[in-house]
């Protein structure tokens, strides 16, 4: 009975520390992948917004500046499976890095950790003929922003060249304030074609920023027809005010429901009382990642690349606005997910077209303008027209006050018999201090 006994033990132990080999070698796997994948800096939270990148890549192994190039723009449009991961001949997180430090030289590996804690980074899709709008876009964040800005620029392979030759040809000191990395437009393999076309082409490319960014921690989308009237940085700093359940931020579509389009014509769920506007949209990326979203489709949560596909499914026949209306779909079922920002955030022709309705840019002036329904190349509302023309005017080095200021006050008034126009002075009272403030920089 005693070998019995004596047997059964030593199968036991030889079984225990059989286990224990196997677990000890599973979780040391574990931790080379985090090391190697979207793990968290040591020490920093994901809900903490000071660093925007939620882990920073190595720098080694970098290739030279030409096979880089060729490798980011070798696709004018890719497609990748569905389990979310880029082909390897699309620039991933390494391609970001490689193209900042062969666009600008030196610019980020100089102290890098303190460039990036202090960088705000901000997305833009071109598609199309929107190159001089999407420059200009750019060229109203630069002038005026006090710390370094980096663009993740997404558009078709034909504009990459431009992009880059026109961005290059600026002033050095104003190529020293921003770096930028030029991406093919991507989309999912399935249903590639229906992404792309959906509401203006390659809009919703945004929707899928989360999953191809998988580095960067938090982001600034703004739509092509953004014009910054005071620094990127001040918007970037209402990622603090988020709560532990924010995740996004954006503005209301309408502030005068009388007037507002989705609580009168929208066929689908919607955020709040009139809806939210995404052509300026604040991301904190980790936790957009990490969240489980409700939603009327499945009793169960599901992640952001889980929800996508079956939304645009069941609602393609009943949305108008494209992938903003998804999005509004999404918050009204997660609205504790949402952070609203004030009306002078995304300043557009509907709060000044009926007369104003916008009672924060009343009070502040406005901070951001959003030219859409193409208001900038057509005489619909001249005070937006020429806030555009002004700054894509302004030669660099030109005085601020008098090459851009002046000219952009003449400018309004002789739109002053417009509602908008009536309105000049809230689109000049922020750019005013702004430009006080760099010139006293």
């Amino acid at each position: 009975m005693r070998c019995y006994l004596h047997t059964f033990f030593l199968l036991t132990l030889f079984t225990f520390l059989s286990l224990l080999y196997v677990f000890s070698q599973l979780a040391s796997t574990l931790d080379g992948r985090d090391e190697l994948g979207a793990g968290v800096i040591p020490g920093r939270s994901s809900q903490d917004s000071g660093h925007l990148l939620r882990k920073r890549p190595g720098l080694t192994g970098l290739r030279s500046h030409g096979e880089e190039l060729s490798r980011c723009k070798s696709l004018s449009v890719s497609y990748w499976n569905p389990y979310w991961r880029l082909p390897a001949e699309v620039c991933g997180v390494n391609c970001l890095l490689e193209s900042s430090l062969s666009e600008k030289p030196g610019s980020i590996s100089k102290n890098y950790g303190d460039e990036e804690a202090r960088t705000s980074h901000v997305a833009v899709v071109a598609c199309g003929p929107r190159l001089e709008e999407t420059l200009t876009m750019v060229k109203s964040a630069v002038l005026l922003s006090k710390k370094p800005l980096h663009f993740y620029i997404f558009a078709e392979d034909e504009l990459h060249d431009s992009f880059r030759d026109a961005l290059k040809a600026w002033p050095r000191e104003v190529q020293s304030k921003f770096t930028f990395t030029i991406y093919p437009i991507t989309f999912p393999k399935e249903n590639a074609n229906e992404w792309k076309k959906l509401f203006k082409p390659c809009a919703s490319q945004r929707l899928f920023l989360p999953l191809i960014l998988k580095e960067v921690d938090s982001l600034l989308y703004v739509d092509t027809d953004i014009l910054f009237l005071q620094p990127v940085e001040d918007i970037w700093a209402l990622l603090s005010l988020f709560d532990s359940s924010q995740l996004a931020a954006m503005a209301p579509e309408h502030e005068e429901p009388r007037i507002g389009w989705y609580n009168r014509f929208a066929r689908h769920p919607y955020y709040g009382k009139t809806g939210v506007n995404s052509g300026v949209m604040l991301m904190n990326m980790t936790r957009l990642r990490e969240k489980y979203f409700k939603n009327d489709m499945t009793a169960v949560a599901l992640k952001w690349e889980e929800m996508l596909m079956p939304l645009l499914q069941k609602y393609k026949l009943n949305i108008t606005w494209g992938d903003q209306d998804l999005l509004n779909i999404i918050f009204h079922h997660n609205p504790e997910s949402l952070y609203v920002f004030p009306c002078q955030w995304n300043y557009r022709p509907d709060h000044c077209m009926y007369g104003s309705n916008c009672a924060q840019a009343e009070r502040e002036g406005v901070f951001i303008l959003h030219g859409n329904r193409g208001v900038y190349h057509n005489d619909k509302q001249p005070a937006f027209q020429a806030v555009y023309k002004t700054i894509q005017k302004y030669q660099f080095g030109e005085n601020l006050e008098t090459s851009l200021l002046k000219p952009l006050e003449a400018a309004l008034q002789s739109a002053a018999h417009t509602y908008c126009g009536r309105a000049g002075p809230l689109f000049t009272k922020r750019l005013k201090e702004s430009i006080r403030s760099v010139q006293q920089r």
